[in-house]
């Protein structure tokens, strides 16, 4: 896979959790691979947390990412359910991670949006658009899931300094 830095963005869930993977290259960020790792609904709560994690390991494996970058959850007063089932995947993600050596490193929600587009508040639609005019794509990637997770590995893209 060469020695340019890889980055892997993470955007968890329950029921379907999206990555994407960045290279850096002298003309910028490279989209590399991009996909979703599901869990089966209406598994048990173990059963679901444990295809995550190793959906997770087959993509650190196959594509030996130099950092994962994932979002940080915070606590969803109007919905802690949700909050709560994504806390499942996050930690089932952060383990998996921290078992095969890649480092870690958590954005929040503004901290993402302030850097793709100038606005801590910008919307998913001013987000995507960033995400294509800066991987140089024709299209708006999709689903959101795959495209939050393509969010998430360029903020790291550029807040690294150094080619991690």
């Amino acid at each position: 896979m060469g020695n340019a830095a890889r980055y892997l963005g993470i955007d968890p869930g329950l029921n379907k959790t999206g990555y994407a993977l960045l290279e850096r290259s002298a003309r910028g960020p490279v989209l590399c691979e991009g996909g979703l790792i599901r869990s089966t609904r209406g598994g048990s709560l173990a059963d679901r947390v444990h295809e995550i994690a190793s959906g997770l390991h087959e993509v650190l494996v196959e594509f030996q990412p130099t950092v994962l970058a994932i979002e940080q959850v915070f606590s969803l007063v109007r919905n802690p359910k949700s909050a709560l089932l994504m806390a499942h995947a996050r930690g089932a993600i952060l383990a998996t991670a921290v078992g095969c050596g890649v480092p870690v490193v958590h954005y929040t929600p503004t901290q993402i949006k302030r850097l793709l587009t100038g606005s801590g508040k910008a919307s998913k639609e001013q987000i995507q658009h960033a995400i294509k005019t800066e991987l140089r794509l024709d299209r708006v990637l999709e689903p959101h899931d795959v495209s939050d997770a393509f969010a998430v590995a360029l903020c790291h893209y550029y807040s690294s300094r150094v080619a991690t």
